[in-house]
């Protein structure tokens, strides 16, 4: 019989982020100007239970996932596409979740459930080792760095108040709330010095906006399918989205409405599709899908 608190744990882990039985696919991506094709699926976790929340290496062929262990924890495990070889970052009594090369890329950030209630933001060196923690003083869903000193947060809220997104300043603590209702999907927009977010602004209307630092503005750049939060951008600008069994683009600085992406090989596989990423170099594209 499980340790009764280890099942308390994993109820708390689902819980907490939604867990479902996820695999991870990474297909080879074409972004064409007037299209975007991906094909040659491979899965690239083939694990029972869930894998999910890849993030590449912008210089590397590295993936980093979290990825459910036996007992319930999640730990951050790091897939090389070149070797094929798949190899453990953290194997803690926490859950690590979100993983993110820090933009010094001399770390792994990420975020640290801990079996208190706390949800922690901190990285984990990239060679392995003990973890730093970032913030410890509030609960941190999801986040995305725009340079070594800035990131933005997903802070879930408490007592029936929604979760909100921050841009915190990390030398002088200094913390501004831009929006609330919001989405996980939290990215650095391609040339810019912005980041996108999803804003759930009411339970039909969803929109991508992007927050420019500089300027503190918001702006809005697209509405998402129908109560879909997950995006990620191409190097080139485009906007990938998915509906559950497809995969739509769109330019934002072109298009109004989404096309969809051509799958030339493995579109019986693409089913239940959350979230999706690019490559640096725009030639591969991870898709988690159910298992």
């Amino acid at each position: 019989m499980k340790n009764p608190l280890m099942v308390i744990c994993m109820l708390l882990a689902f819980k907490s982020f939604g867990q479902a039985a996820t695999e991870i696919l990474l297909f080879d991506l074409e972004l064409k100007k007037g299209g975007v094709i991906i094909s040659n699926p491979k899965n690239i976790t083939n694990h029972k239970g869930y894998d999910n929340q890849p993030s590449f290496h912008p210089d590397q062929p590295v993936i980093y996932y979290s990825s459910f262990s036996e007992e319930g924890r999640s730990d951050i495990k790091y897939y090389n596409y070149k070797t094929g070889e798949t190899k453990s970052l953290t194997n803690t009594e926490e859950r690590e979740y979100s993983p993110t090369l820090t933009p010094d890329k001399q770390f792994v950030s990420c975020i640290i459930q801990r079996d208190n209630g706390a949800q922690d933001l901190g990285k984990y060196p990239v060679e392995g080792g003990e973890a730093l923690t970032i913030l410890n003083d509030r609960i941190v869903g999801y986040h995305v760095w725009t340079d070594n000193s800035h990131v933005a947060l997903f802070i879930l809220g408490k007592e029936n108040k929604p979760n909100t997104l921050h841009y915190f300043l990390l030398p002088t603590r200094s913390d501004t709330i831009i929006a609330e209702n919001v989405g996980r999907s939290l990215h650095q927009v391609p040339g810019e010095n912005a980041f996108s977010f999803i804003h759930k602004v009411t339970a039909n209307k969803w929109f991508i906006k992007k927050f420019n630092p500089r300027k503190s503005e918001i702006s809005v750049i697209a509405s998402t399918l129908p109560n879909r939060e997950d995006i990620c951008w191409t190097p080139d600008g485009k906007i990938i989205i998915s509906d559950d069994t497809k995969i739509f683009w769109m330019d934002p600085k072109t298009d109004k409405t989404w096309k969809e992406v051509q799958i030339n090989t493995g579109a019986e596989q693409v089913k239940g599709v959350t979230r999706l990423m690019v490559s640096a170099d725009g030639k591969k594209m991870t898709v988690v899908v159910a298992e």
